[in-house]
């Protein structure tokens, strides 16, 4: 497999994060095929130049590579095993990238359920950075999976990211993302804190931040201000953080006390918290 083998892009997922996306492989030259359970998002996707199907199944026969770009591990599992899923729609040599954040596990679950035909490569690529990078095309991604079939899809990853890293084996760029996670949950916990603290002592807090810019404290959740925005899959980044620890047989208090924080700041500011399918 080489990077020319790729040029059709099939897209599971046409929200804030797979339209975008979409876009910028549609004007890179790249063909591409899109699915969303939402009708208005299938029809901004068209607007767009997406070639929209009625099943993943539909843009898996019309793609090299399908990209899947949706909330929750049922959600990406229900995607590629479902009926009409991704894999009764793929063919030998097809690509199936994860770009959901989903539990470690739960990728190399996936990657042990593939069946020996289609013989199909399986790539985790989880993505960084957020909204708006992704409306600049300007994402990172976390890579895991077969090196010859990840260095292949390198020219469709790069029309939406401008990092792209390979960690290793299948679950390897979940892992890369659930760090990052954690670490940009502690930053804005603690940022967070810092800030309530300031404040209780008289301080302003614009007049901090940009002191804070410039110090060691320096971070880019205070640059970015993310908490600024509603945060939804806070709670649900820490879940998986905690769960692959329990599985590790690893204690990692830290992460419980930034749960919480995160849960803090959330309720004071009446902003919803999104339940996984099923609960």
């Amino acid at each position: 497999m080489t990077p020319n083998d790729i040029k059709r892009i099939g897209m599971i997922g046409l929200g804030k994060m797979g339209l975008p996306m979409s876009r910028h492989l549609v004007q890179r030259g790249f063909t591409v095929a899109g699915f969303d359970i939402d009708e208005a998002a299938m029809e901004r996707a068209a607007e767009a130049g997406v070639q929209t199907a009625l099943s993943p199944q539909a843009v898996a026969a019309a793609s090299d590579l399908v990209i899947v770009v949706v909330g929750f591990d049922q959600e990406v599992e229900a995607a590629i095993f479902g009926e009409r899923g991704i894999l009764s729609g793929a063919r030998d040599s097809s690509v199936i990238a994860v770009a959901s954040t989903i539990a470690p596990q739960t990728m190399q679950r996936l990657a042990a359920r593939l069946p020996a035909t289609p013989k199909v490569a399986l790539l985790d690529i989880p993505l960084c950075r957020g909204e708006g990078p992704a409306q600049e095309g300007k994402l990172l991604i976390m890579g895991g999976g077969d090196r010859e079939a990840f260095d292949a899809c390198r020219p469709a990853f790069a029309a939406f990211a401008t990092s792209i890293y390979h960690l290793g084996p299948t679950g390897a760029g979940q892992v890369g993302k659930m760090v990052n996670n954690l670490i940009l949950w502690a930053c804005i916990s603690a940022n967070e804190e810092g800030f309530k603290l300031a404040g209780r002592l008289g301080v302003e807090r614009e007049l901090l931040r940009a002191a804070l810019l410039d110090s060691s404290a320096g971070n880019w959740s205070l640059e970015t201000r993310p908490e600024e925005k509603p945060m939804p899959w806070a709670e649900k980044d820490m879940t998986i953080v905690l769960r692959e620890a329990d599985a590790a047989r690893l204690s990692l208090p830290l992460c419980g006390v930034i749960k919480e924080v995160i849960k803090t700041v959330k309720i004071e500011r009446n902003w919803p918290t999104p339940q996984e399918p099923g609960d």
